[in-house]
């Protein structure tokens, strides 16, 4: 009877004990599912604040790098356009100083001796009378000529034209009549600036009995200079304003 009563009541304890133990269980896991979605959250709220703290970031770094970009596209324009301006300024240079072959619109103008008289021929007269061409070239000049040269010799600021033996010495090669001149520039004001009436045409003509043509081309080939320029003596100097 002890026995039946003493197992009897461990049997009530341990249903006791086993409902206690499952509710606690119970609410252990209760308390466990309702946390996990609670910490989860907080994660995910951590993770996209992180995100978009990136994406800030990134955002404002893109806008650094356009920036930049610009910046450079900037001065790479100007750089280019200051460029492009020093290389036709310096072109442009090339060409006053008679380092570049040219083309364009112009006039030919050939002197040559008077007809062959062997009674009275004493030698050629435009060799002798050679300052005759610096008159026709200051003529050209004066017409607006961007380019001239005498017997395919480019004519600069440096050029000499000078008697030496029997030849004319042109940029110190020797050359003989007939001189041809060619001269770029507007053709109908090269050519009436030389045969307007009692111009250097007519001079040549009447007071040394020379062979002279004028004639218009619409393209005229001008040589560059040959020569190597060298300043001894001239220096630059900066402007001061």
């Amino acid at each position: 009877m002890r026995n039946i009563k003493a197992q009897l009541a461990i049997g009530i304890v341990c249903i006791v004990l086993g409902v206690v133990l499952a509710l606690q269980f119970r609410t252990i896991q209760s308390n466990l599912e309702g946390a996990a979605p609670a910490q989860k959250a907080e994660e995910l709220v951590a993770e996209l604040k992180k995100i978009r703290e990136e994406k800030e970031n990134l955002i404002n770094e893109v806008s650094s790098l356009e920036g930049k970009i610009k910046e450079i596209e900037e001065a790479e324009s100007k750089k280019s356009v200051l460029v492009k301006n020093m290389s036709e300024e310096l072109e442009k240079y090339k060409i006053i100083s008679g380092l570049r072959k040219v083309k364009g619109p112009g006039v030919v103008v050939i002197i040559d001796d008077p007809p062959i008289n062997p009674e009275f021929s004493t030698g050629s007269v435009i060799m002798y009378n050679s300052d005759l061409l610096l008159s026709v070239i200051n003529k050209l000049n004066d017409a607006g000529a961007e380019a001239i040269s005498i017997n395919d010799q480019r004519y600069v600021s440096r050029t000499e034209i000078n008697l030496a033996g029997s030849n004319v010495n042109i940029n110190s090669v020797p050359t003989a009549p007939p001189f041809v001149i060619k001269a770029i520039g507007n053709p109908d004001t090269l050519e009436a600036t030389l045969n307007i009436r009692f111009g250097i045409v007519d001079y040549l003509k009447s007071q040394y009995n020379l062979q002279v043509a004028v004639k218009k081309q619409d393209e005229v080939i001008i040589p560059r200079y040959n020569e190597v320029i060298k300043f001894r003596y001239a220096k630059p100097v900066e402007d001061v304003e």
